[in-house]
């Protein structure tokens, strides 16, 4: 099925960004490799990484414990979440949304775009032709033209580029529903995504699991921990893939090594280093360009070969110290620093030529650097005052972040008048039976500036046991934000502003017995905005509020939980490119996000569990916009890949065959009718039910094999969209198989 298309033979450049011509001050490129990754850790490295571990596998593998069958359930004393203090989960007023290191393994799911599709709530969007994790969660995404903000063990790992992220190393990832700015500082008001990575254990283990699929899809992934000393553990988690792809050409190569450290100082100390390096090449892929009353191939790529892979480069350091104090205090500060590159060339359609039957297409060239440093420190602990019980979570941190940017350009507009360039067809190429070129256009500068941005700030939360079923949560957030930007293309004009502002938030629990809860809260939240308006002020933060009120349930002796939750959040101060096409921007109104969302599992019978999400959501504009002086939306207008009905429902059977045992189960996806462009409310990519199926089996203790079978009936779909010319068709019916050894 097509999506549904609006009556033009044409379709507009899907951007916003048009920047005057200047002769440029750049950063000196000496190659268009260049970057602070640019040597590559490659399948060799990896493999012997693989080998280091063999030594120990041949006692480990003779009597397998059930610690080392079961890794992922080894705790260490002492770690704990950041921003959570000793407040339990079912005690918090707000839905919180997780999966398990098993399940992933179980289902075949390898990145956190696939895993988010089994949260309600949490919607694909256009992931900048497959080069980062772009999703919404309740409606709201953020800014469309960088990759969607996550925390890593608390962390901001949002800002800067991080490719597409591997689960190699995830131990549980959980989304934690409703703006959380008055805790994190900075986030989208409909949830914050939170990675937590897998602990070095002193119990030795580990594992090498080898995957091969469709589209000649290949995989290596790898686990070993073990205790160095009594008090020190090392862990090493890492992965290499390399894959072609349903798209035409498309070829991607990713490697991720994950080192990390744990130093048991005492039994109420404990010390953690974590590295992560990633290294991801693939090209750009805009996907298909829809047009009305045209059939065209789904594999169709528009890009040009010559261009080669964009390579995204990332290594991040993390360390962190916790200390229980006397009683139930304790103490979470942390350290993190990131470094990520961006760098590439790609070709991309503008719009469909009738006249010709052509795509009329531009290049650009983009050279990105950034650095993040931030650091936390928090108390947790409870006391008593007014004869009421107190659980007090007090904390500060502090980042500085910075984004260095270069654009070269070709629009055949933009190209010397009368020279061929300047024909929109030099450049254009066949819609239905594209053939590439050897000889690529020249680009000229586009955009060339450098921000810094710099944040610090103090938060408070307590959690008051007011009698014995109800509890309190009071908390409060003050920021204080710094930005300076550099344009180079603009004799070094700097612009600076600095912002402070408060979050608060409170929320109220009811226990209507130990194993059920209502609850209802009320947040605000804020997100600074980057840029300058056309008089070069800076903007006011995005601004967010939210209600929310919902029941959780955790029935042990059913094997029942879920949470059912009803919402209502508005944000205002959303930006826009300027018309003026000088790289300023302006604020153009708010959106508002209503619906309700339901998680939940249970055991059906002792060997069968069952797990399901659901979510309405009904997002759009809140308040009529002009873009441009005369391009009007309407109040009402409905938001871009966001359906109103979306879900998943997941069935997993254990089984057992004599001396084997294994499960196998069945995911089963629906997405609703979404929008596929914010400006053309009449395009619509239509809905689409997906059937996954999932098996493995233990050969013995040491040996495992998977098999996953994705869109199983083979639907047609449209995964996500920025407009018509830039729509990702869904992958077809995929296999992979994998075979797992334990250690």
């Amino acid at each position: 099925m097509k999506p549904h298309l609006v009556s033009k033979n044409y379709l507009k450049y899907p951007s916003f960004h048009y920047l005057k011509n200047a002769q440029p001050k750049l950063r000196k490129i000496t190659s268009m490799n260049q970057g602070p990754f640019s040597q590559q850790i490659t399948p060799l490295t990896l493999a012997i990484f693989v080998a280091l571990s063999v030594p120990t596998v041949a006692t480990a593998a003779q009597q397998p414990s059930s610690a080392q069958q079961d890794v992922e359930v080894i705790q260490v004393k002492g770690l704990r979440k950041a921003y959570r203090g000793n407040t339990q989960e079912q005690d918090l007023p707000q839905s919180i949304s997780s999966l398990s290191f098993d399940t992933l393994q179980a289902t075949g799911i390898t990145g956190l775009q696939d895993s988010l599709d089994l949260i309600s709530g949490v919607t694909r969007q256009n992931d900048f032709g497959g080069l980062w994790d772009m999703f919404a969660i309740r409606g709201f995404a953020g800014d469309e033209n960088l990759p969607s903000a996550y925390l890593i063990n608390g962390f901001s790992a949002g800002r800067g580029f991080s490719g597409n992220r591997d689960m190699s190393n995830v131990e549980v990832m959980e989304v934690i529903k409703g703006p959380s700015s008055a805790l994190y500082g900075r986030g989208e008001p409909g949830g914050t995504v939170n990675i937590i990575t897998k602990k070095p254990q002193f119990d030795q283990h580990g594992y090498i699991k080898f995957t091969a699929g469709s589209f000649n899809s290949y995989r290596t992934e790898a686990d070993f921990t073990t205790g160095i000393t009594d008090d020190i553990a090392f862990r090493m988690n890492g992965a290499y893939e390399d894959a072609q792809s349903y798209r035409d050409t498309i070829t991607s190569k990713k490697t991720v090594l994950t080192p990390s450290f744990l130093y048991q100082l005492s039994d109420d100390t404990v010390m953690s280093y974590e590295l992560e390096y990633l290294n991801q090449q693939t090209p750009m892929d805009r996907g298909v360009v829809v047009v009305e009353g045209k059939d065209f191939s789904s594999s169709n790529f528009y890009g040009e070969t010559a261009d080669g892979p964009v390579e995204i480069a990332a290594m991040g350091h993390q360390f962190e110290l916790q200390h229980d104090f006397a009683g139930d205090w304790a103490m979470n500060a942390g350290l993190s620093y990131r470094t990520s590159s961006f760098e590439g060339s790609v070709t991309e359609p503008r719009w469909y030529d009738a006249d010709t039957d052509s795509i009329i297409r531009q290049r650009r060239y983009r050279d990105f650097d950034a650095k993040d440093l931030s650091g936390r420190i928090e108390f947790s602990g409870s006391a008593q005052a007014m004869g009421l019980q107190h659980n007090l979570l007090v904390g500060a941190d502090a980042y500085d972040y910075q984004l260095d940017r270069i654009i070269l350009r070709y629009r055949h507009n933009t190209a010397a008048v009368g020279s061929p360039e300047s024909d929109p067809d030099y450049y254009a190429i066949d819609f239905d039976n594209p053939e590439y070129r050897d000889v690529l256009p020249e680009m000229i500068d586009n955009t060339s500036d450098l921000e810094k941005q710099r944040g610090q700030g103090v938060y408070l939360q307590d959690q008051i046991d007011l009698a014995t079923n109800w509890k309190l949560m009071l908390g409060v957030r003050y920021d204080n934000f710094s930005q300076d930007i550099t344009y180079r293309l603009d004799d070094d004009r700097t612009t600076s502003i600095t912002k402070s502002y408060v979050n608060p938030r409170a929320g109220l629990v009811y226990s209507l017995s130990d194993s059920t809860r209502l609850y209802a809260s009320y947040s605000e939240g804020a997100r600074p905005n980057s840029g300058t308006d056309a008089s070069g002020n800076g903007h006011d933060p995005e601004e967010s509020k939210s209600y929310e009120v919902g029941f959780k349930w955790d029935l042990a002796a059913q094997d029942f939980s879920g949470t059912l939750a009803l919402f209502s959040t508005e944000k205002a101060n959303i930006l826009a490119s300027s018309p003026k096409g000088d790289g300023t921007t302006e604020a153009i109104g708010k959106a508002k996000s209503n619906g309700l969302e339901l998680d939940m599992s249970y055991k059906l019978t002792p060997d069968t569990d069952v797990s399901l999400a659901y979510a309405y959501i009904d997002a759009q504009n809140a308040k009529e916009i002009t873009l441009w002086d005369w391009y009007i939306i309407e109040e009402g207008a409905r938001l871009n890949n966001v359906p109103e009905h979306s879900g998943s429902l997941m069935v997993r059977q254990y089984m057992q065959w004599g001396q084997y045992e294994g499960s196998g189960g069945f995911v089963v996806q629906y997405v609703g009718t979404q929008l596929g462009d914010f400006l053309e409310q009449d395009y619509e990519l239509p809905n689409y039910t997906l059937v996954n199926l999932f098996a493995n089996v233990k050969l013995s203790h040491s040996l495992e094999l998977n098999l996953n079978i994705n869109n199983l009936l083979d639907e047609e779909y449209y995964a996500n969209s920025y407009s018509s010319a830039w729509t990702m068709p869904g992958e077809p019916r995929s296999f992979k198989a994998s075979i797992k050894y334990l250690f």
